[in-house]
């Protein structure tokens, strides 16, 4: 059997840590666990820390701390900016794949075609949470706040920056293109973006990029991009 896999902010590198109550109930009502019994902690910036039971309740339990250690993130910085989607299951959908996946951001964009502007983002927050602890990972991807399309494509910093849009226009494929260590995508809503984005993003460097041959749902056009930046090269 694995050694359960919990997140909690701020944990201790060693000595007595209190968990929060709702880390208390998972571990003592949930699966049941007792005094002695292992346990590892994250608290997704790299740490890992190996602890045991030191006192079992519910809502304060209390674990040893006993071994912590640092994880370097691997491979490239991985940020997709993606429209906010009318069906919220499906933008949760995307946000629990990609993080599995192992992107490091994720930016809701709202754009002028996007239909729906309402983001519960404490829901989202804990989608993340939950996908990073199945796929034992010890990064959680930095989550923002729902943005403006042309306020992400002022601010972006990242040495590489791509748009995926609908235009019959100039695009390279992902593959063909040779991808930096950190780099950015733009994904938009279903009627995709306006004309007035995709201009303004070439005219910021991004660069015009096709993810196949098909057009494809926002939230499978994220995932197809979150594959091909996460393992390319």
């Amino acid at each position: 059997m694995s050694i359960p896999y919990f997140y909690q902010e701020g944990i201790y590198t060693q000595g007595i840590f209190l968990l929060n109550e709702e880390t208390s109930k998972h571990c003592i009502q949930v699966l049941r666990m007792k005094t002695g019994e292992p346990l590892h902690l994250t608290d997704g910036k790299g740490g890992l820390h190996k602890a045991t039971i030191a006192q079992e309740d519910k809502r304060h339990c209390e674990v040893n701390i006993i071994e912590s250690s640092f994880q370097e993130k691997k491979g490239r910085k991985v940020s997709i900016a993606i429209s906010l989607l009318k069906n919220a299951s499906r933008l949760e959908w995307f946000l629990e794949k990609t993080t599995e996946m192992g992107i490091t951001g994720i930016i809701p964009l709202l754009c002028t075609r996007t239909e729906k502007q309402h983001f519960r983002f404490d829901r989202m927050q804990n989608i993340l949470v939950a996908a990073m602890l199945q796929s034992q990972q010890t990064w959680l991807p930095i989550l923002h706040q729902p943005t403006n399309v042309e306020v992400v494509i002022a601010a972006s910093n990242y040495s590489q920056k791509l748009i995926a849009h609908c235009e019959e226009t100039t695009k390279q494929t992902i593959p063909s293109i040779k991808i930096d260590n950190d780099v950015q995508i733009l994904i938009g809503p279903e009627g995709d973006f306006s004309p007035q984005e995709i201009e303004l993003a070439l005219q910021n460097g991004y660069q015009a990029t096709s993810l196949g041959n098909t057009r494809l749902r926002t939230e499978t056009a994220g995932m197809v991009a979150a594959a091909l930046l996460v393992n390319v090269g």
